[in-house]
């Protein structure tokens, strides 16, 4: 089947950006809270300099993260809204992890999420007014996330999941499955079934 084709340039639209549903209605917060994240983010949570996992949490917390005990937070990782994040016990954020969360991620326990994934749960896509259209993300327990992947909103990895580095998952992927490619497909068992490990 061919391809429409626009008879002209002129036929093809321009979106006006400046007349676009803004961002703001997902902040939660009011303007002064979310800037003065903005710069706390900036000096404890994504500065290379600041080494102190145990300090990039709890300026996590205090901005109204629910992160559990145990948790590993490297350097240069970036929280849009902390107040929509919740990580389970025991887990290992990567160094460079960009969790854009416009909706609520939600991480289970002894997750593992590694360099450079980038968990985004806003999107424009397929809507002609550019309206920002949010769904939540959920990782569940004992997932993997490897390095360089992304995670679009409305997705849940299952328990135990593998997803190989560089995927894209734009949709759910089951619990102990190794997922892989861009659109991530299950392509086996991380563990052998009723094997418990």
């Amino acid at each position: 089947m061919a391809e429409h084709t626009p008879e002209s340039e002129a036929d093809i639209p321009v979106i006006p950006l400046k007349d676009a549903p803004g961002e703001r209605a997902t902040w939660g917060r009011p303007p002064t809270v979310v800037f003065l994240w903005g710069l706390c983010e900036w000096l404890f949570v994504t500065n290379a300099l600041q080494i102190s996992s145990r300090l990039r949490v709890a300026v996590l917390r205090a901005f109204g993260a629910k992160i559990g005990s145990g948790v590993i937070f490297r350097p240069r990782t970036r929280v849009r809204f902390p107040w929509k994040l919740e990580i389970g016990d025991d887990c290992w954020i990567g160094e460079g992890v960009w969790i854009h969360n416009q909706d609520q991620v939600t991480i289970g326990h002894d997750v593992v999420i590694s360099q450079e994934t980038f968990i985004t749960t806003g999107s424009h896509a397929h809507r002609r007014d550019m309206a920002l259209v949010t769904r939540p993300v959920v990782v569940g327990a004992g997932a993997w996330l490897t390095a360089r992947c992304i995670v679009t909103g409305g997705v849940t990895i299952g328990k135990g999941a593998l997803v190989s580095a560089g995927s894209v998952v734009p949709r759910d992927i089951g619990p102990g499955s190794i997922a892989t490619g861009n659109p991530a497909v299950r392509v086996g068992d991380r563990f052998m079934r009723g094997s418990g490990t």
